[in-house]
């Protein structure tokens, strides 16, 4: 007699895909909606100034939700590669499958999908999550995950990442994304600054901490990049061997940080060459407002009053 009666530790109920990131929905529904509520009050803008205003805006919400969002994503690191391989422990059975390994600021998601997904009588559709998070045992979660029976190519990458693994790959990325996660919330709390900065009489602050936004967003992007000049150890899948490359997350706040440093360093050279026009140009809205540079002020008049003529004063005596 063995172990489930000699049957093999598969799930219950049929698997189902992890949908999209909660967390992430969440903060693109927040900006989504302070986008919508920004272009609903557009119209109220007259002049060229409105188009001043829509690009400004726009712009500055997409940085404030890279920032945030990114602390989210699984895709500062991928990798995928197609292998035949074992599927279940103390099994001969083998499948053909894709796989895909996601590295995050807080965890790995690691993907397994058959290749056709119905193989050996079940669905073959897995996407697990394994955090690193404060206040969250990723040891504690990877045995969990060898008492659920997950298949081979999920446990194998899974310990990998362990504490324990000769890899080290835990405690390189578990550190660098916890000070890239440190760094990218300073540059959200100086995007903040930079928005307050910017509205004042003295734009060049604004500039200031712009510049400090994106080289703050850069120090994220360079703890992580210094993973990559140490030399990992292989992940082989069958004959395959998985290698993780920059993902997506990781480029778009590069750019992200470059485009802060382009326009901070546009602000502060403004400032110091031709304040009058950055001046001019953060104050669109009162500029349109205001007539023609030189002209008369408007006077606004009732025409149907008419002033009482003043008395000739030469004419009036007084009898004493």
């Amino acid at each position: 007699m063995t172990l489930w009666n000699g049957v093999l530790p598969f799930y219950p109920q049929p698997r189902h895909a992890a949908g999209f990131s909660g967390p992430l929905l969440i903060v693109i529904l927040v900006f989504l909606a302070l986008a919508a509520s920004f272009l609903l009050i557009l119209p109220g803008i007259r002049g060229h100034s409105r188009w001043f205003w829509l690009v400004r805006v726009l712009l500055s919400l997409f940085i404030g939700a890279e920032i945030v969002a990114v602390h989210f994503s699984a895709e500062w690191f991928v990798g995928r590669v197609n292998t035949d391989t074992s599927y279940k422990a103390f099994s001969a059975a083998r499948v053909t499958a894709r796989v895909g390994l996601l590295v995050g600021l807080e965890g790995i998601n690691i993907t397994l999908t058959g290749t056709p997904v119905h193989q050996l009588n079940e669905t073959i559709d897995y996407n697990e999550q394994f955090t690193w998070r404060l206040k969250e045992n990723y040891a504690a979660e990877y045995a969990n995950a060898l008492e659920k029976g997950l298949p081979n190519p999920v446990l194998y990458l899974a310990e990998k990442f362990t504490p324990s693994s000769p890899c080290g790959l835990y405690h390189r990325y578990h550190l660098a994304g916890h000070y890239a996660s440190a760094t990218l919330w300073v540059a959200f709390c100086f995007w903040l600054l930079s928005n307050v900065l910017l509205s004042t009489p003295a734009p060049l602050y604004g500039g200031l901490a712009l510049l400090t936004t994106g080289a703050f967003a850069l120090f994220g992007i360079f703890a992580l990049a210094s993973i990559s000049s140490v030399p990992l150890c292989p992940l082989r899948l069958g004959s395959a061997v998985l290698t993780a490359q920059y993902g997506a997350a990781f480029w778009v706040t590069l750019a992200t940080g470059i485009l802060c440093l382009f326009l901070g360093g546009a602000v502060v050279s403004l400032h110091y060459v031709r304040p009058s026009a950055l001046r001019t140009l953060l104050d669109q809205s009162a500029k349109d407002c205001s007539q023609a540079k030189g002209g008369s002020p408007l006077i606004l008049g009732n025409p149907l009053h008419k002033q009482a003529a003043l008395p000739d004063l030469k004419f009036i005596t007084t009898n004493l």
